[in-house]
């Protein structure tokens, strides 16, 4: 069942309830042996931590925002981060759990947040920040109409928020999509 069939998804934002399922989540889709099992792994050069309860306890009671949790058969499968920016929205931490990527659900997801970006919020852009090695990663964003901009912003060395590299050339990569 690795199918994105649209009608079996249950979109919603995310509650304070939500918040340990979604740490799981977003931590075995980018990080340890668990993130292997699908493609978008971050383990070969990042160790440490994703993210935490702190960070995603702080999203989903931003105002100006939500954690978008995307449930299958009352199971969280997905989740975003969409943040409200002036004429764009920002999304990020966009996670698919391993064992259900590469079956369209990703794909599915992105245009429920892209259409909510337009509807909430009249927003004009998406904008995503990559790091710039996940090439497979940035290809299938421009696959989806999102533009690289060539516009990097320095990863936050020295800060385990973000993980502990174990390269010293990462950098984000802004990317943008007119919506």
């Amino acid at each position: 069942m690795h199918s994105a069939d649209p009608r079996a998804l249950n979109f919603r934002s995310a509650v304070e309830a939500d918040i340990p399922a979604l740490v799981e989540l977003v931590e075995s889709a980018y990080r340890g042996d668990s993130s292997r099992a699908g493609w978008t792994t971050e383990a070969d050069f990042l160790d440490g931590q994703r993210t935490d309860a702190e960070d995603v306890a702080r999203i989903v009671g931003h105002p100006d925002g939500m954690l978008l949790v995307v449930e299958r058969d009352g199971e969280i499968v997905s989740c975003c981060h969409l943040e409200h920016r002036g004429d764009h929205v920002y999304f990020g931490m966009f996670a698919v759990r391993p064992g259900r990527q590469g079956g369209g659900l990703g794909k599915e997801v992105m245009a429920e947040a892209e259409r909510r970006a337009r509807e909430q919020w009249a927003a004009k852009e998406m904008r995503m920040t990559v790091i710039n090695v996940r090439e497979e990663l940035i290809a299938y964003y421009v696959r989806r109409g999102y533009e690289r901009t060539g516009e990097m912003s320095p990863f936050p060395y020295g800060d385990a928020r973000f993980g502990v590299p174990l390269r010293d050339d990462l950098a984000f990569e802004l990317l943008v999509k007119s919506l």
